[in-house]
């Protein structure tokens, strides 16, 4: 739903290299890295808007996450992204993960809107 919500599916193997050494007797996903899935999708969601053209958004804060379940290899992930507050320069994001119908994980982030250009010194 532009502008208020998105999903995202992602699947994962055991080549990637964000598992490799992360726990070689034991792969699992990274924490940080679901909540940098649910993030990114929220980014898209926030970005995509056309008065967004030349922003970029920035991790400020994770005020609440919890991972009930860890994500191996072979897993399919449904990641889903809410749009919960959104000023000028200033938003935030409800964010779940789903492997089927069992949530995995879940958190809300706030993030800053910032000109690109000023950021990334262009």
């Amino acid at each position: 739903t532009p502008g208020v919500e998105i999903h995202g599916v992602k699947t994962f193997s055991a080549n990637e290299e964000m598992l490799q050494g992360y726990l070689p007797f034991s792969p699992i996903v990274p924490t940080g890295i679901m909540l940098e899935a649910v993030t990114q999708l929220g980014a898209i969601l926030v970005l995509e808007r056309p008065q967004m053209t030349d922003k970029i958004a920035m991790i400020l804060q994770i005020p609440s996450a919890h991972i009930y379940r860890v994500i191996v290899p072979g897993d399919t992930v449904r990641f889903e992204a809410r749009v919960l507050k959104l000023r000028e320069t200033l938003g935030e994001l409800q964010g779940a993960a789903y492997i089927g119908n069992e949530l995995v994980a879940e958190g809300q982030m706030r993030f800053a809107i910032a000109d690109r250009a000023a950021i990334l010194n262009e």
